[in-house]
């Protein structure tokens, strides 16, 4: 009991220390603290600039994988509103009872792309079998975990239904995020990779070179609510705007289908 109990203090310090270091300017407990999954950055930083212009409170947020995000809310972090790039890790907060759960939703939808530098002459037809293990040669191929973080178990997914995970999986450059694996691609550290179409739009560094096809891997879905220990009526405020029509032309201006 003693042990478990100064690991979770360990926890819930390394938690407060992350926050302060993804969200500049933490200061305000009348602040909105979000946790969103980090391929989520343009669409709500611009909504979060929105709320605040109209008279809202201040929106502070924290972008990472929504893997560690979670991680870091199990351990007690204070965040307000968790969106999650996927089912999974939501339902994973919500096991542990740090989910209010009547406000939870399905928020968000997505597509998953085949990227290359942007000056990449290559056109990629992604069907079963395709030859990705020859179009990499001894490059990498760009991912996020694909153990962990949604983006990479979706590509994952993709590359199994495809039969050609085995082939390349000795080739894959792990990520943190999405918004990382991006980044390879961008500086001609992989010559492609896998990540949401929402985060190609992101990057003019990158072009896509192929869809997966919809029925390759899960339907991509980012799910949202409050968490257990919020109690900031603010946080009921950004929630409902992020789910009104007010909203709704951020996102979709990123690519993302408005689910609600």
């Amino acid at each position: 009991m003693f042990i478990s109990m100064r690991l979770r203090s360990k926890l819930a310090a390394l938690a407060i220390a992350l926050i302060v270091a993804g969200a500049p300017g933490l200061a305000n407990a009348e602040d909105v603290l979000v946790f969103a999954a980090a391929s989520l950055k343009n669409a709500l930083d611009d909504a979060a600039g929105s709320f605040q212009q109209t008279g809202g409170a201040r929106v502070n947020v924290s972008y990472a994988a929504s893997s560690a995000l979670a991680k870091q809310i199990e351990a007690g972090a204070p965040a307000d509103i968790f969106i999650s790039a996927d089912l999974d890790w939501m339902n994973d907060v919500q096991q542990h009872g740090m989910v209010q759960t009547a406000t939870r939703a399905n928020f968000l939808g997505n597509v998953l792309v085949l990227v290359a530098p942007a000056d990449s002459n290559a056109k990629i037809d992604i069907k079963p079998d395709f030859p990705l293990n020859s179009l990499l040669g001894d490059g990498r191929l760009a991912m996020a975990d694909p153990d962990a973080v949604p983006a990479g178990k979706y590509g994952k997914a993709a590359l199994q239904k495809l039969g050609i995970w085995d082939s390349v999986e000795n080739k894959v450059a792990r990520a943190e995020d999405a918004r990382a694996a991006l980044v390879f691609v961008a500086r001609k550290e992989a010559p492609l990779g896998i990540v949401y179409q929402t985060d190609a739009a992101a990057d003019r560094g990158i072009k896509v070179v192929g869809s997966f096809p919809p029925d390759t891997y899960p339907p991509i879905i980012y799910p949202i609510a409050l968490t257990a220990l919020s109690k900031n009526p603010d946080a009921v405020k950004f929630l409902a705007f992020l789910r009104s029509a007010d909203a709704k032309p951020f996102f979709e201006k990123q690519g993302f289908a408005v689910l609600n």
